[in-house]
């Protein structure tokens, strides 16, 4: 049951931001900055609907292993952005967040109940491309 209602949330969630007004670059950009947060927030918010207390420890040390690790490497890496706007461009750290809600998702309760993150991650690393904050290798 609750499954059903978090992969529905996250469908309902993609649904309304993936409607016919993407015609302008910045509501891209936008929903990219939205789902970078609202994946690993629902991978969260999961643990607490499952009372999965060992999730949760689990989802905090993947996502300090993540975040100091994509930051590590912007920091030995130092890439130019497409833009011109910093040398922190690899890796993509909207990218590496919500892929890390999706994979978090996926190791922890299966790829069918993932596969909507997936798809949402997938969307911030084209929204990060599309806006000319990363290069596709960044991602």
């Amino acid at each position: 049951m609750i499954n059903k209602i978090i992969l529905n949330s996250l469908l309902l969630f993609l649904l309304f931001f993936f409607n016919n007004s993407f015609a302008v670059a910045d509501e891209i950009e936008t929903t990219g900055d939205i789902l970078q947060i609202a994946i690993p927030a629902v991978a969260y918010g999961v643990t607490f609907l499952k009372e999965d207390k060992p999730g949760r420890n689990q989802f905090y040390k993947h996502f300090l292993a993540t975040f100091l690790t994509t930051h590590a490497l912007k920091l030995a890496v130092e890439k130019e952005r497409p833009d011109g706007s910093g040398d922190n461009s690899f890796p993509s750290g909207h990218t590496s967040a919500a892929f890390q809600g999706a994979a978090f998702i996926h190791l922890r309760y299966g790829l069918k109940y993932a596969a909507p993150a997936y798809l949402g991650a997938a969307f911030v690393g084209y929204s990060r491309v599309d806006s000319d904050n990363h290069y596709i290798e960044d991602v």
